[in-house]
């Protein structure tokens, strides 16, 4: 029996005002012989994260796939904001998507593009809005995330980490209500990897933006999970999260495709299960 600090509440819907930003209901999924995920569920509140973690081809990343529809799963439900998404056509999806936003591993910028039009690029093709509020929205994002002056800069003049939050407000920019990161630290010094772990702290509490992080780093997973931001005299502040915002912030482990462990980072620390303790240490 796997281990779980608390309920998986895959079920119905919640009623209005009170609603899922994400709901997997037993899902499943196989490639021929290959089960890649097995009856996963979990329940993610509007405001709140959940941390992905598990070895390689746990099915992490499966799961970031599904909530955007690149694949469908055998079995289960999936539910995105009240609206079941699993048996939607392409065409559907896209009207889903305006609330997804997702931060690839390596940034995914056009190189061809100046920072600006990359972070605008969505609003560009397909909003009716004006030029010039496109680029007020833009600008405001690049502030959020520490990289105003850089806006009509080339990508080929970031760093790695600047690009990343180049990356970050590409994917706040529409303003989604869901952000997915998969293993957006990856490849990156501790240093410049807490400046990206700031910006998704940032986007979660200053945005109230809900959150779905797939990580193998469990430095950048606790300090998500750790810590709170909050405008300050001197700007914004980093500071240990209050009990409330704790619980707010969950572990998901995976193991050979199924929920291994959920719960909170002070639960998953004081777990004694092997598989998790060999993980940890």
């Amino acid at each position: 029996m796997p281990e779980s600090a608390t309920d998986v509440r895959g079920g119905a819907v919640a009623p209005v005002g009170d609603q899922p930003m994400l709901v997997f209901k037993k899902v499943s999924l196989a490639f021929d012989d290959n089960v890649v995920l097995r009856d996963v569920s979990f329940t993610l509140r509007q405001g709140h994260t959940k941390l992905l973690l598990g070895a390689s081809g746990s099915g992490k990343s499966t799961i970031l796939k599904i909530t955007l529809g690149l694949l469908k799963p055998d079995a289960g439900e999936v539910w995105v904001r009240g609206v079941r998404v699993d048996e939607m056509t392409e065409a559907q999806m896209m009207g889903v998507r305006t609330d997804l936003g997702m931060v690839f591993q390596d940034g995914a910028l056009f190189d061809s593009l100046t920072v600006g039009e990359n972070v605008g690029f969505k609003l560009y093709e397909s909003t009716e809005q004006s030029l010039a509020a496109v680029r007020t929205r833009v600008e405001q994002v690049l502030e959020l995330v520490g990289l105003g002056e850089f806006i009509d800069r080339m990508p080929a003049e970031l760093s790695g980490g600047q690009r990343r939050r180049v990356a970050i407000a590409r994917a706040m920019a529409s303003k989604p209500r869901i952000l997915l990161y998969d293993e957006p630290t990856t490849g990156l010094d501790p240093i410049t990897a807490l400046s990206v772990d700031e910006e998704i702290v940032k986007m979660r509490d200053l945005e109230e933006v809900t959150s779905v992080l797939v990580t193998h780093q469990l430095r950048d997973a606790f300090f998500v999970t750790d810590f709170e931001a909050v405008r300050g005299a001197q700007g914004v502040e980093f500071r240990e999260a209050h009990e409330r915002k704790l619980d707010e912030a969950e572990f998901i482990m995976l193991k050979e495709g199924v929920v291994h462990f959920e719960g909170n980072s002070r639960e998953l620390r004081a777990s004694r299960d092997p598989y998790i303790t060999t993980f940890l240490s």
